[in-house]
């Protein structure tokens, strides 16, 4: 089969790959429908992060079932389905309380790579979701972005705890950042302050809720979200992008007793002790437990009432993955879509 594997930093190539086989009776093969490329793959990509060897890439997917091993239940070989980008068996304890994403028996997708034409899903059970039918065409790139943007954006506005009353700002305008937005509005957030400097993000950050548009970073951006809330600072503050720089303007911009909730992989961040301890900031966060939204935001998506798929704004054959790094790289796109 067809894969994108990264060979150094800059040099994505879509080479030949082994096809996945069933491994474990827990598992399925997957045809992939769609994937796509990741704020997240850009930290190797840049050289941000060192690996050893060429990786495979890529942790988002849907696509149909192929095959399943002899103990999956609850998939069947047909099923459209969709899956979080840690694979889970679900029936833990700490998937029990809502914590997917730290399953004792957890696996790392992206270590599979599915920027490709098949993908291994390990504990297929607990991991991944079918939908109601197979879906019309149009739908498809919104139930990719349920795979992992729009679940860990649905879960940091909810460790923000934004719902109705609430203030909500949210640092980055990622494809992460702009689904937040979405999130935040669905959960009945009052207002909503988007921070960004890039025209196309601030409209289709408004399309999906924004109330007001911040463009200012750093303390100038902290000092604009005083400004419009009073004095006080945001309830409800997501942070979105995973630097010293945004988790900073996050904590700053969130009011005594106001939540941070963060899901920007964090690179080099340090938190200023003394600074915490007086700003009585509640922080919540990491990597989103996806599947514990998977079928709450399916059902948004199949009824139509959400368009998170708008986040897509570039569409390439698999066989150009390396074109939709560098324009994610560039800024020139904010999520690109990748047909195997």
């Amino acid at each position: 089969m067809r894969g994108a594997i990264l060979y150094a930093p800059g040099d994505v190539r879509v080479e030949e790959r082994d096809r996945p086989s069933l491994v474990e009776p827990t598992d399925a093969i997957l045809r992939l429908s769609a994937a796509c490329v990741c704020g997240s793959d850009l930290w190797p990509y840049r050289g941000v992060e060192t690996y050893d060897g060429p990786i495979p890439m890529g942790h988002e997917y849907v696509g149909i079932v192929e095959e399943i091993g002899a103990d999956v239940a609850n998939v069947k070989v047909g099923d459209f389905v969709v899956g979080s980008f840690f694979a889970s068996d679900n029936t833990c304890e700490i998937c029990r309380a809502g914590y997917q994403s730290s399953c004792v028996h957890r696996v790392i997708m992206g270590s599979l790579g599915s920027q490709a034409e098949f993908l291994r899903v390990p504990l297929a059970d607990g991991t991944l979701v079918a939908t109601p039918g197979m879906p019309d065409p149009d739908l498809i790139p919104s139930l990719l972005a349920a795979s992992d943007v729009l679940g860990t954006g649905w879960f940091g506005a909810v460790a923000a705890e934004a719902g109705p009353g609430k203030t909500v700002a949210v640092v980055g305008d990622g494809a992460v950042g702009l689904l937040a937005v979405l999130a935040a509005k669905q959960l009945g957030a009052e207002r909503i302050i988007a921070m960004s400097r890039y025209e196309p993000r601030q409209r289709l950050a408004r399309e999906f809720g924004a109330t007001d548009i911040v463009t200012e970073r750093g303390d100038a951006g902290v000092a604009r979200i005083k400004e419009l809330t009073g004095g006080l600072g945001a309830h409800s503050v997501v942070e979105a992008v995973g630097t010293q720089e945004s988790m900073m303007q996050a904590i700053r911009s969130t009011r005594p007793g106001g939540h941070v909730g963060y899901v920007g992989v964090a690179h080099d961040v340090q938190l200023p002790g003394e600074e915490l301890f007086f700003s009585h900031v509640h922080l919540h966060g990491g990597p989103a437990p996806v599947r514990q939204y998977l079928p709450e935001l399916i059902d948004l998506i199949w009824s139509r009432t959400i368009n998170p798929g708008k986040v897509f704004d570039m569409e390439l054959p698999l066989e150009q993955a390396a074109d939709g790094y560098k324009a994610m790289d560039e800024r020139s796109a904010i999520k690109v879509l990748l047909r195997p």
